[in-house]
């Protein structure tokens, strides 16, 4: 009686046509009557269309009902169409019919079951389902082919054909859907508000909702309730009421805008272009950042042309582009790690010994650093000498001899490293090392003395353990620093070469580490420097001297200090008597030597007290042993 009620009231609008997704195969529960009752109302409704279940697991009836009759033919083409294999793919040994009360006065019976895709969602409606050789057309099928029974509908070429339009099916007869929306897109009523405002109506009353709403309409009732287990997963919700899926279908077969698949041979030259392009620019990104930008501009390309393509009519398989660009990406950086990923390692391993880590990363991040060939550039270089070295050579062994060179050049390196020098090379006790190739920086200068303080200072704290394996005699070492142009880059043969500098101004810091000897300190740095390294350099200026090979005269200064506060007290002493010295007032320069060092003061006294132009010359150079 419920469901006769809903449907009375649904006729008195006059629509097109009404299709129960609900399936009656028990009688009811109230009696036989009910179900006569529900009858008469089908037969009230002459576009009604029933629903059947099929499937190969249903067993309530493996052929046909002998007291229904059989469908007439109302789609043409279809045996044609039928090859065995479309046969065996749409044909259901199965099926649960409604009882005979109701299913007999039906317009149509229309099979309700319908197929997943191979990822588990509902993206697909069925047009035909064969049962025992006769054509069950689907609820939303049925639905139209009542409301036009004089429409040539026919299956050809593919596709089936409805008056002058094709709707594209695939070779199993379905239509691959567009959604209008999620669910609730089709206006829908509640069933309690129909079957209420019927009962309104027969009691002279005024109705919740206007029958004539109905007018013209194409009318689905089903179940939205989860409990009721007529809920499906699609494209667009998870849980996709079926009965909206017989809607949309209907829905596309007016319209006339139901997808097509796009062929194969697109997609998968897309996948395969799409998959080599994030090879190729995964493998040639330099960086990770350069990685990271490759995912982000490739991994959304499928989604945007599902997305185009879903808007032009067809529908592109998205999964098969992101998995193709995903693993090629993937294996990019894979393939990164097990090629360029070993070469940096190992530039990283070979230039640890030469270049502290922060420069290596800087090297590796931007190879072209260390260009081959060579470039005139700005360096500061640091060349130093140990004191006395021939004498170490006499009295050790060769072992010996080895054994303290490695633990003093490895002291020595790490010093100049940390301030981010390369270590050009180790010319026995010698170390050549110079700032500002093959990474730039700024404060060369500065990093080149605060290396030679940093030096002199480690060498104190090792003098203990260095003077041992130096047969006790004092280990000292005389540092030049110097700022210039030089030719910088890889030279030597085609077959080893090395990376170093060459130039006049290289050959300046040597010499200077020489003049130490005169002036009897251990670091000296030229004029350039001193004053490139600005207000990172404390220390006193020496003097001037002319060193072989050149005509000028170059100033030369002694770093003694990390910072300003940790200069001697001396200093001002000494700058006084030195501006004295190269007035020419060696009285003056003498009295500024009473808070001077004794034994840099008996020198100067000694010095100066000669008559000669070498000794006035000497004297003029500064002050030292």
């Amino acid at each position: 009686m419920v469901y006769g009620a809903l449907l009375d009231f649904v006729m008195r609008g006059n629509p097109k046509a009404v299709a129960f997704d609900v399936l009656y195969t028990e009688p009811s529960g109230y009696g036989v009557e009910d179900d006569e009752a529900f009858g008469d109302a089908i037969r009230r409704a002459p576009g009604f269309i029933g629903a059947v279940f099929t499937g190969k697991e249903t067993t309530q009836t493996r052929v046909w009902p002998d007291w229904l009759a059989r469908p007439a033919e109302r789609v043409q083409g279809v045996k044609e169409w039928l090859t065995p294999r479309r046969a065996r793919a749409i044909a259901m040994p199965g099926a649960a019919f409604p009882v005979p009360e109701i299913a007999k006065p039906a317009a149509f019976l229309a099979n309700v079951a319908d197929r997943l895709d191979r990822d588990g969602v509902y993206r697909r409606a069925g047009l035909i389902t064969l049962f025992d050789d006769s054509v069950l057309p689907s609820l939303g099928f049925a639905a139209y082919l009542a409301a036009n029974p004089d429409a040539n509908v026919r299956i050809e070429n593919g596709a089936l054909r409805l008056r002058d339009a094709f709707i594209p099916i695939d070779r199993t007869g379905r239509v691959l859907l567009r959604f209008r929306g999620r669910t609730g897109t089709h206006q829908s009523f509640s069933a309690a508000s129909i079957i209420q405002s019927e009962l309104r109506l027969q009691e002279g009353g005024k109705p919740s909702v206007d029958p004539e709403i109905f007018r013209d309409a194409y009318v689905f009732f089903g179940f939205s309730a989860p409990g009721l287990k007529d809920l499906r997963p699609t494209p667009i919700e998870g849980n996709y009421p079926g009965v909206e899926l017989h809607a949309t279908l209907l829905d596309n077969l007016l319209v006339r805008d139901a997808l097509a698949d796009v062929p194969v041979w697109p997609i998968a030259l897309f996948t395969v272009l799409l998959s080599l392009l994030g090879a190729a620019a995964t493998i040639a990104g330099r960086s990770a950042w350069q990685s990271v930008a490759a995912f982000i501009v490739l991994i959304p390309i499928p989604w945007l042309v599902g997305m185009w393509a879903y808007h032009a009519g067809w529908w592109w398989p998205v999964m098969a582009g992101e998995v193709g660009v995903a693993l090629a990406l993937v294996g990019g950086v894979i393939v990164n790690y097990a090629t360029e990923g070993r070469q940096k390692r190992f530039i990283k391993s070979a230039f640890k010994q030469y270049l502290g880590e922060a420069v290596i990363d800087e090297i590796i991040a931007d190879p072209s650093k260390l260009s081959l060939g060579g470039e005139r550039k700005e360096l500061t270089m640091f060349f130093s000498d140990l004191e006395k070295f021939s004498s170490f050579s006499e009295k050790l062994e060769p072992t010996q001899l080895i054994d303290l060179l490695n633990v003093y050049l490895s002291e020595m390196g790490e010093v100049l490293m940390e301030q981010g020098g390369y270590v050009d090379k180790y010319i026995g006790d010698a170390i050549v090392a110079f700032w500002n190739a093959p990474v730039p920086q700024e404060d060369h200068a500065a990093r080149a003395i605060r290396a030679a303080l940093g030096c002199q200072s480690v060498l104190r704290e090792k003098q203990s353990e260095l003077s041992g394996k130096a047969a006790g005699m004092p280990v000292r070492m005389r540092i030049g620093l110097n700022t210039g142009d030089v030719v910088i880059g890889n030279m030597g043969s085609a077959e080893r070469f090395n990376y170093t500098m060459l130039g006049d101004a290289a050959n300046l810091a040597s010499r200077l580490e020489g003049a130490n000897k005169a002036f009897g300190t251990f670091i000296m740095a030229s004029e350039s420097t001193w004053k490139a390294a600005g207000d990172a350099a404390f220390g006193r200026e020496l003097g001037a001297i002319r060193v072989v090979g050149r005509k000028t005269p170059v100033r030369v200064y002694e770093p003694l200090a990390f910072d300003r506060a940790a200069l001697p007290s001396w200093l001002p002493d000494y700058e006084a008597g030195l501006k004295a010295v190269t007035e020419k007032r060696w009285a003056a320069a003498l009295a500024f030597l009473k808070n001077y060092p004794t034994i840099r003061r008996r020198e100067f006294m000694r010095r100066s007290s000669q008559r000669s132009l070498r000794a006035r010359n000497l004297i003029g150079m500064g002050f030292g042993i």
